[in-house]
């Protein structure tokens, strides 16, 4: 397939906004595609070159992008980033140099291109990068020049994702959705869809889908849902197992011998390089191989005492880990095994899968297995939600017990009891937003460039929006509105992106990429005819930046709809 055949395919894509023929395009896309390249070509649709827990990045900034186009077509720069002031495009700025011409380059050879760009690192690698794009630039046409341009800035804005390529898979190898959720169960194990579209391109899906957990490559984890009390918990549930909440970071310890210790959010960032520690793991379990489920928790290195989410957010900073280390502390909290010594314990029950794990780590200080108790009383719920509370803790987690691990958020698996001091509120729960824009900055606030954010909540429905709840611009400590400002102008977008829902009384003076999670906590959630999502949150309050979660993570519309009935319940 040439590069030229996959931006046609850009091209249709950019001027469709609904989900079903934009499947039925990428279906087409994948039927001719090669089984040596639908991987390559599913990857770059995507924007990227890797799946999203291999840490492979463009680092292109605009500056260089400049650079680029004008050695590609002996341009001044000053007349590229005048064509780009008008424009506002850089890859139209690429589309209008180009010359026409009937362009060979394959999908293939683009793609190795870019990845040899993004890989290229060291002394001189920004002139490296500046000429490998110019080069690959100069043997394009105008069209497939617009799109090379906007993959390595990250902004084909194309309105789709992981989930819009598994229904066209199924469409590519049935004709319709119908083979969608087996492919879906694929995908909890293999969250990859460049490798997931190879194995049912070459395989079909009956054959494909014997799949099972791989070290090295993130298990999409269990959710938890909400419930309004303990006695509907133990209604909907039965017995179930009631265990500490903590405030800390979801993380997937992958742990093979002779092997570095791997570790990935919920949203399957690697973040191995955050734990220095996890290269401790062997020493306290006898497992040749095991994947853990664990919360990793921040201490105060003189009381030992648990610190807040945000101090162990800290340990993100990719450099200087060793003397974080130090600073702050941490424990791993290990509360679920989903693999061992190539077994997989996904569909044992959840007291089977504890049963296990309790013999699998030894006792240490580190790596701690967290205590629980068996039960079908509501009472007993409640009292050791309070007795958590009172240890600092988030209250409770509720976990059927004789459940599946099942990815996602689906049945009555996994349950929160939360209750956090600065976030107490009205509403059962905070709600995850997404940040969609933010207005310019009056008053004294001039001074951060942001007065007030748009956030929104994500709904999946048939053409994916991002849907507007609220605005926030109240609460928020300088040093929060310094986070929020450095954030969104680093995503700062000239056009609303494809996916966003705004009525236009609430635009923002700025549109943002859809990149920024935040938790709000609010009094209640109200009926709202101006809010897209036809509900908003009253008297809105930021908690936190929610760093580990993407926005495939934050509250779908139909959870803000389940918040709004048990408000209306209680």
């Amino acid at each position: 397939m040439t590069f030229k055949t996959l931006a046609i395919c850009l091209e249709k894509l950019e001027k469709t906004s609904a989900r079903n023929e934009i499947t039925r395009i990428l279906a087409e896309l994948f039927k001719g595609a090669d089984k040596n390249e639908i991987e390559k070509t599913v990857y770059l649709l995507l924007g990227r070159l890797a799946p999203a827990y291999e840490n492979v990045v463009f680092n292109l900034a605009d500056r260089m992008m400049i650079l680029a186009i004008a050695e590609a077509y002996k341009k001044d720069p000053k007349m590229v980033r005048s064509l780009y002031k008008e424009k506002g495009d850089l890859g139209n700025v690429a589309q209008t140099f180009a010359r026409r011409h009937d362009s060979k380059a394959t999908v293939n050879e683009i793609y190795d291109s870019l990845r040899k760009v993004a890989e290229d690192e060291g002394g001189g690698s920004q002139e490296r990068k500046i000429s490998g794009i110019a080069k690959m630039l100069a043997e394009l046409d105008p069209l497939s020049a617009k799109f090379l341009v906007r993959i390595p800035l990250g902004r084909l804005r194309l309105g789709f994702s992981d989930k819009t390529i598994i229904d066209a898979l199924s469409v590519m190898e049935s004709g319709d959705k119908s083979r969608k959720k087996e492919i879906e169960e694929m995908y909890k194990v293999l969250p990859d869809v460049g490798k997931l579209a190879a194995r049912v391109k070459v395989n079909g899906v009956k054959k494909a889908e014997k799949y099972s957990p791989t070290f090295g490559v993130p298990i999409l984890p269990i959710l938890a849902q909400r419930l309004k009390s303990p006695t509907e918990m133990i209604k909907k549930m039965g017995e179930v197992a009631v265990e500490p909440k903590f405030d800390g970071l979801r993380v997937q310890i992958h742990f093979k011998r002779g092997e570095k210790v791997r570790a990935f959010t919920r949203n399957l960032n690697d973040v191995s390089h955050m734990f220095p520690e996890l290269e401790e793991i062997g020493k306290y379990t006898e497992a040749k191989s095991v994947i853990f489920d664990s919360e990793a928790v921040g201490l105060d290195p003189k009381t030992k005492k648990m610190v807040d989410f945000q101090h162990t957010m800290q340990r993100r900073r990719k450099h200087d880990i060793k003397r974080l280390s130090g600073d702050i502390p941490l424990r791993f909290q290990i509360f679920d095994v989903l693999f061992e010594n190539g077994n997989n314990l996904m569909n044992l029950t959840y007291l089977k899968r504890r049963e296990k794990l309790e013999k699998l780590i030894k006792k240490n200080l580190l790596f701690q297995v967290d205590e629980y108790v068996v039960t079908d009383d509501p009472k007993i719920i409640e009292d050791k939600h309070k007795e958590e509370l009172s240890q600092g803790l988030e209250g409770v987690i509720v976990k059927k017990a004789d459940s599946k691990y099942i990815s996602g958020r689906t049945g009555w698996r996994w349950v929160k009891m939360k209750e956090i001091e600065e976030a107490r509120g009205k509403l059962a729960d905070t709600v995850d937003c997404v940040v969609m824009g933010y207005t310019q900055g009056k008053g004294k606030r001039v001074k951060f460039g942001i007065g007030q954010f748009l956030a929104g909540v994500v709904d999946p429905g048939k053409n994916q929006k991002i849907k507007t709840v609220t605005k926030v611009g109240t609460g928020l400590t300088d040093e929060q509105f310094r986070e929020l400002a450095k954030r969104l102008k680093r995503l700062t977008v000239k056009e609303k992106p494809k996916e966003y829902e705004v009525h236009k009384d609430l635009e923002p003076d700025f549109w943002t990429s859809p990149e920024v999670v935040v938790e709000l906590a609010a009094d209640e959630v109200t009926k709202s005819p101006k809010h897209t999502a036809g509900l908003a949150l009253r008297f809105p309050r930021l908690v936190r930046f929610r760093g580990d979660k993407s926005v495939g993570d934050a509250t779908s519309l139909k959870e803000l709809e389940s918040l709004y009935k048990l408000q209306k319940n209680s």
